[in-house]
């Protein structure tokens, strides 16, 4: 799916943030956000003494403005929080309306079928989807193949197919079955579908503080405290001094001095990242693995699904010397009949064209006993009383034959690297200790992934392709895919391991797989995405799933990361430039009328310390609400060096946030002035 363009300028969506940021005024609600709930205290402050000027008829004007434009800026830091948090939440409810009530057809003992409530399903229950139903619950298919509608969870139109055994036979309730009946063994309990996670993780409530978000919120507390202290002792030195100062004008220094600016805008920055990702059909289980995410300098892709389109379909068989066609075809016939990956079935299908024989025609030989592929055999095959069968990787299948006192001669290792080296999988075939031949399967590089993986090197991170496939095979997809290095061979615990070797030198993973063998990598990875179109245990495994199933996602993920980090940064670096300016505008108002020696203090030449005072706290307040876009669009990145980055930020938002409101708070002032305000 393509990145949604859209604004945060619709009536609605503002007109739904403002009532929120007015309920955030809580200080229950507050408190999450110390920085603010420091502010509502002062606004408070201010408030209950224009009330006691009043009452005493006292002149009230100038600690009205200074009240008001104290809400001002509570109520503008809430309506950045908002304004992101609706984002999430409409997109949270667009899901919801795609679970309504539905019924499954649940198996029961002896296949009778009894009508339930889809939210009745637990975890194991077997149901019966037929043609044209919504499909109830999250599982996975244990008989038949499926043509799936998954729009209600990708957006993307073009159906999708699914099918028993292999990476793609997951399937997700919420989404509809176009064609085929397939029975489906349930995978989560009530509460903990995909649909239901996919909504927790949605709700902006349920989003959990970055580290990095976390830290720098301590660092805007102890700047607070910090300066709570020297306002505090103000007073004192300016009552030595000879000066009154009034506590409206304290509580105003101290609002503008703190980190208000990004204070009010932290948590938009992060929800609004969460949010981008999901525009692009992530799903992030934690906002820890999103920043992981722009630190990342390793990638590790699994081939099949990943890198290549996954559904190697067979093409050529090649006899060895000495050996029949015919008999390679009944051999990989017999070896595929209970094959239900995609690779067996199209195994079958050239045995079939190969031979003009017709489905219906086949027969499982007499006594035969299948043997199923696992990932550290690395083969499969059957047994027909003293016929052992064997199909499977070139490794397995001599160690299978040598196991038997058998050899595979040097004429089949030549074919095999010329048809690895064409960039396609052989696949050797085995009758006890004799190599019959070679099937020839065809796998398809991704389009577009060359380019993007091109991408992730220009930012310094590193591809690494991991595949089970023998090394010429891997050699040939890394080649033509752009990638920087593959490991050949792999099994789960390879995959692992070497996710273990690059964590110990200091780097940071990123994994992307499907398929239940990358379970392990994936749980032990910094950023871990799944494809939805893989196993479910891949999928929990993972702390993000890619809706599409398109690897070249990494990239945006990535980017996305590297944004709010750099956003933050930006805008922190921004806000703490800002207090400079304020200093020079507040600091001479407070005793300029007692000692005229401070108006050299006075740059911006400010016309009165009541002007100066109010046309501060009014920047301070209008500042936030004037950053809200860019906080949720985020910083612009490209792909520099770091020093490139730093260099850019402290010219844009540090020198930017030095300048800019000095000349803001001049041209305030003139209003204020030319307004008569103070």
């Amino acid at each position: 799916m393509k990145k949604e363009k859209k604004t945060i300028f619709q009536t609605g969506l503002l007109m739904e943030a403002l009532k929120e940021a007015f309920k955030k005024l809580n200080p229950l609600t507050l408190k999450r956000n110390p920085v603010m709930l420091i502010v509502e205290i002062g606004s408070i402050l201010t408030t209950v003494i224009v009330f006691c000027n009043i009452f005493s008829g006292e002149k009230f004007s100038f600690n009205l403005q200074v009240s008001i434009w104290l809400w001002f800026t509570i109520i503008f830091a809430n309506f950045a929080e908002s304004i992101a948090e609706i984002q999430s939440k409409a997109r949270a409810e667009t899901l919801r309306k795609a679970r309504s009530e539905l019924f499954a057809k649940k198996l029961l003992s002896g296949n009778t079928i009894e009508k339930v409530s889809a939210l009745s399903l637990r975890k194991d229950d077997l149901i019966l989807i037929e043609e044209g139903e919504i499909i109830p619950g999250d599982g996975e298919i244990i008989e038949g193949t499926a043509l799936v509608d998954e729009s209600a969870i990708t957006g993307e139109s073009a159906p999708v197919i699914r099918e028993s055994g292999g990476d793609r036979s997951s399937v997700t309730g919420g989404t509809k079955l176009l064609s085929g009946n397939i029975k489906v063994k349930i995978t989560s309990n009530p509460g903990e579908t995909f649909m239901d996670n996919l909504i927790k993780m949605v709700e902006s409530s349920k989003r959990q503080k970055t580290p990095n978000e976390i830290a720098l919120e301590l660092l805007l507390i102890i700047m607070t405290l910090l300066f709570i202290v020297v306002v505090f002792t103000i007073p004192a030195i300016a009552g030595y001094m000879g000066v009154k100062i009034a506590v409206p004008v304290l509580v105003a220094l101290l609002v503008c001095l703190m980190p208000t600016t990004i204070g009010g805008l932290l948590p938009a920055i992060g929800i609004a990242g969460m949010d981008r990702l999901l525009q692009y059909n992530v799903i992030a289980v934690s906002g820890r693995a999103v920043e992981a995410a722009g630190d990342v300098n390793i990638v590790l892709l699994d081939k099949t699904g990943t890198i290549t389109l996954g559904n190697r379909m067979a093409s050529e068989f090649i006899p060895s010397d000495g050996i029949e066609q015919s008999r390679v075809l009944e051999a990989a016939l017999f070896s595929s009949l209970s094959d239900e990956t995609p690779e067996g079935r199209s195994i079958i299908t050239l045995c079939k064209k190969e031979t003009g024989t017709k489905g219906s025609d086949i027969r499982v030989p007499e006594g035969a006993v299948f043997v199923p592929f696992t990932p550290q055999s690395r083969m499969s095959g059957v047994d027909i009383k003293d016929r052992k069968i064997r199909k499977g990787s070139i490794d397995a299948i001599e160690e299978f034959v040598k196991s038997g006192g058998g050899n595979i001669s040097e004429e089949v290792k030549n074919r095999v690297d010329d048809v690895a080296k064409n960039g396609d999988t052989p696949l050797v075939i085995s009758e006890n200790n004799m190599v019959l031949g070679i099937i020839r399967l065809k796998d398809i590089v991704k389009m577009g992934i060359r380019e993007r993986l091109a991408q992730l090197r220009k930012m310094g991170i590193k591809s690494v392709m991991i595949t089970g496939d023998n090394p010429l095979t891997a050699a040939s997809i890394a080649a033509e895919a752009g990638l920087d290095d593959f490991l050949a061979g792999a099994k789960p615990e390879t995959k692992l391991s070497m996710i273990r070797k690059y964590q110990t030198d200091g780097n940071l993973v990123a994994m992307i797989g499907d398929g239940t063998n990358d379970a392990p990598a994936l749980a032990q990875a910094d950023v871990a995405v799944a494809m939805n179109a893989g196993t479910q245990a891949a999928r929990e495994a993972a702390n993000m799933v890619d809706l599409d199933s398109n690897p070249t996602k990494l990239l945006d993920i990535v980017e996305i990361g590297k944004q709010i980090l750099i956003t933050r940064g930006a805008l922190t670096t921004f806000s703490v430039a800002n207090d400079v300016s304020k200093y020079f505008a507040i600091i001479p108002a407070m005793f300029a009328v007692q000692y005229p020696e401070l108006n050299i203090l006075n740059v911006m030449h400010l016309g009165t310390p009541s002007s100066a005072i109010l046309s501060a706290v009014i920047f301070n307040a209008v500042i936030i609400p004037c950053l809200i876009p860019l906080s949720l669009r985020g910083v612009k990145y490209e792909a520099k060096s770091v020093t490139s980055l730093l260099r850019m930020n402290l010219l844009v938002y540090g020198l930017g946030g030095l300048i800019l409101p000095f000349i803001c708070i001049k041209i305030i002032d003139l209003l204020v002035i030319l307004l008569k305000l103070a």
